[in-house]
């Protein structure tokens, strides 16, 4: 049997599922596309999507509910300078995509943009190979998902006589996409997607207390081993019952060390954020023009990456078609660019770098991360826990929120230790992380040699829109970081 070569095979599969059963061929995207350029703009595209979504979860010993979801759809843009016009149906059909191109072709004006003439043959686009262009859902039978959660239920019971409940919860995602674009671009992507969530519940003298863990990525179901499940029940259990000892955490200015993977959340919020293009083009970011400047402390790294194998914010393309990269955004703590799509990049004078995502095809695609993390430094996690006189470790983190134009930001810590004179004394609850991005980061004092990337559970949200992405960083310490307590 002859093979094609990824890129193509990505191709035929997004052709057969999004094209042919509906009579279209590519002339007619040229014909579309020919419709919106009737009127000058400077870009344009259509993007089609055929998703395919599953979901089981398991509460008090019993799945309590199962779903499962198609939807697929095209939408069709046009820009000219800064003006969008865009229109999307869930009708795939040479008149649907024609009469949405007609839509949007009246947003161009003279003497704002130029005029694209569809003279030039179609090119595929350059792309990944990150991951198997598999469909997960097929890949455990819905009684081995079932017998899947039941099996962490028990093991989570069985770890601790003082859980009391436990919630699982696994989703599988088949997501194809297609992209036509003015320029004669034609691009493809099969995404697989898979998580695994568990939550339990800790009871002891009256009090309950919470913990959480879980994962994913661009894979099938065979991922979840028992290996890999007995370390997501070792890690909720532990910060439930961790927790049921805290103490509230003391409140004011002091060190605080960051553990490594998740909680680099923070930088994904309080930095990442702040370097996609959209707002520092409108000025609306506190780092807005300056590339070149420093920003964070001799040894702070950060990369935007869409480019790890199966890892969970990756893609082969983005959402208008151009191959994902590895972004270096911040070197050794000087601001080296931000994170582009089509049109930020093209009003910067600057080139895309994979980064215009869309939650489907009923949205518009702006600038967004893929995996944002920290890269090592060269302490061990020991020598940084060591060295806080009078601080917290926090180890996990749950919610959190930043302001884009000021750079504040709050995040509240999940499972956190109180440290003096370099011992860790006793789990704290309560302790909230208050600070300005920008300036945190210049206060990053030590940097572990323990990179670590999230186990692959972070979703993004933007102006209404969720994607996944993946966070990560080594041990960091931070000095000076405001902390609120309950003591």
């Amino acid at each position: 049997m002859i093979s094609r070569e990824p890129t193509l095979e990505r191709l035929a599969i997004a052709r057969q599922l999004l094209l042919e059963p509906y009579g279209l061929v590519e002339s007619h995207l040229t014909q579309a596309l020919n419709v919106i350029s009737a009127h000058k703009v400077d870009d344009a595209d259509l993007y089609f999507q055929y998703t395919r979504s599953e979901g089981w979860s398991l509460e008090e010993g019993i799945v309590k509910s199962g779903s499962f979801s198609i939807d697929q759809g095209v939408g069709v843009r046009a820009v000219a300078g800064e003006k969008t016009a865009f229109a999307y149906s869930d009708d795939i059909s040479e008149a649907a995509i024609l009469d949405a191109a007609r839509t949007v072709r009246s947003i161009a004006s003279a003497g704002q943009s130029r005029r694209i003439k569809l003279d030039t043959p179609r090119k595929v686009a350059s792309s990944r190979v990150l991951y198997a262009s598999m469909d997960p859902i097929a890949t455990l039978d819905s009684t081995r998902k079932v017998a899947l959660l039941e099996r962490i239920e028990k093991r989570a019971r069985a770890r601790d006589p003082r859980i009391v409940q436990v919630m699982a919860g696994l989703a599988g995602e088949y997501d194809v996409v297609m992209v036509a674009r003015a320029d004669g671009t034609l691009a493809a992507d099969v995404r697989p997607l898979v998580r695994l969530s568990l939550t339990v519940i800790a009871e002891q003298g009256g009090r309950r207390e919470v913990g959480s863990s879980g994962g994913g990525g661009r894979f099938g179901f065979s991922y979840f081993s028992d290996e890999v499940i007995e370390g997501y029940v070792d890690q909720a259990v532990q910060m439930a019952l961790v927790n049921l000892d805290s103490r509230p955490a003391p409140a004011g200015e002091m060190t605080v060390v960051l553990g490594p993977g998740w909680p680099g959340v923070l930088l994904h919020e309080a930095v990442g954020h702040g370097l996609e293009g959209d707002f520092n083009r409108k000025g609306s970011s506190t780092f807005s023009g300056r590339i070149g400047e420093r920003v964070a402390a001799k040894g702070v790294t950060v990369l935007d990456d869409g480019t790890i194998a199966d890892r969970r914010g990756s893609l082969n393309v983005d959402d208008e078609g151009h191959a994902s990269q590895r972004n270096v955004l911040i070197e050794d703590g000087i601001l080296k660019g931000y994170i582009q799509d089509s049109m930020n990049a093209r009003l910067m004078k600057t080139a895309p770098t994979g980064n215009g995502r869309r939650e489907s095809y009923a949205h518009l695609p702006m600038p967004r991360m893929t995996n944002t993390y920290m890269l090592a430094g060269d302490r061990s996690p020991e020598e940084i826990i060591a060295s806080i006189d009078r601080g917290l470790y926090a180890v996990n983190f749950g919610g959190g929120q930043v302001d884009i134009t000021s750079g504040k930001f709050v995040f509240s810590g999940s499972e956190a230790y109180w440290v003096e004179k370099g011992k860790i004394l006793y789990p704290v609850k309560g302790a909230t992380l208050i600070g300005n991005g920008p300036d945190a980061m210049t206060r990053v004092s030590m940097i572990g040699n323990d990179l670590q990337l999230d186990s692959g559970v972070g979703t993004c949200g933007k102006e209404g829109q969720s994607v996944p992405v993946g966070v990560g960083q080594p041990t960091l310490r931070i000095d000076g970081l405001t902390v609120g307590g309950t003591a």
